[in-house]
């Protein structure tokens, strides 16, 4: 029996492979290319996606332990949805779902109420599953590098509430982790729940001040217009997605998603150290570009 890895070519799916690399388990990476996709030595390619159930279906014969990241698409909650329907009719034994920090809150973000949509069904119908919920991906923040390099401008609209943003390699840690602590288990395990989250909860204005001191130049942030940001996101991916984002940036400026500390606590106990921090990515960003 083995671990089959959704999204596995993606952002998150390929951090989660990266950590459990050299481990003594079967590896499965579902993947729409399975010829063609990069995937760490001893991780079998799969083809197929969550949309095609029969796919799935055959990936995940002989697997007890199963990764679910959906991907942000319109159908999104369909497919999750159907995806531990049929880890259910496949008796697997544990699940880790790739949810989102203030799921429960944020009622108006599609991408949000879809996610806590599933959370509701694996709380019940009793499902087996560790639940993670990241908070904004720190590594969103590279796409930032002409704005910040040639204007001097921290342009993502964050807000003045504070964000806690997470590191991708910690969620990869968190769920590689749990994914090997349920595979390794006798028997279904209890579900757990832990939000990953950053060890700051930054503002626009504190996110423009590191990246200010990390590339030696002043910065700047750039304002709450969220308008212009859906209209420059247009070019860049669907509408219906532009809007969702904004969707979320208007509630991040609104109310925030700060960490408590009891969430810090539980993901430190979790990863056996503290999160990553946002200003230790500026600085290898800074580094990186530099070198470049």
């Amino acid at each position: 029996m083995g671990i089959l890895v959704t999204g596995a070519t993606g952002t998150i799916g390929s951090q989660v492979l990266a950590h459990l690399a050299g481990q003594a388990v079967e590896i499965r990476a579902l993947t729409r290319s399975p010829a063609s996709a990069q995937l760490p030595a001893g991780v079998t390619p799969v083809g197929g996606d969550l949309a095609g159930v029969d796919s799935l279906r055959a990936a995940i014969k002989g697997i007890d332990t199963l990764f679910l990241l959906a991907p942000n698409v319109p159908d999104e909650l369909t497919q999750a949805m159907l995806a531990l329907s049929v880890a259910r009719e496949s008796n697997i034994k544990g699940i880790v779902y790739l949810s989102v920090f203030k799921g429960d809150a944020y009622t108006d973000v599609p991408h949000f109420a879809g996610k806590y949509t599933v959370e509701r069904m694996i709380e019940d119908l009793g499902i087996a599953a560790t639940v993670l919920r990241p908070a904004y991906f720190i590594q969103n923040d590279l796409r930032l590098k002409e704005p910040l390099q040639k204007f001097g401008v921290y342009a993502m609209p964050i807000g003045s509430q504070g964000v806690s943003m997470v590191d991708v390699r910690d969620i990869g840690e968190a769920a590689a982790i749990e994914l090997l602590r349920r595979h390794r288990a006798p028997a279904a395990m209890p579900r757990e729940t832990f939000s990953l989250v950053g060890p700051d909860a930054l503002t626009g204005a504190q996110l423009a001040t590191i990246w200010d001191e990390a590339l030696g130049r002043p910065v700047r942030y750039g304002g709450d217009d969220l308008e212009a940001m859906e209209q420059r996101m247009k070019g860049q991916m669907p509408s219906w997605h532009a809007m969702d984002l904004r969707l979320m940036l208007k509630r991040y400026q609104t109310d925030g998603a700060r960490a408590s500390a009891a969430d810090l606590a539980h993901l430190t106990g979790l990863l056996g150290r503290a999160p990553r921090s946002y200003r230790a990515f500026a600085q290898d960003a800074a580094a990186l570009w530099a070198k470049a």
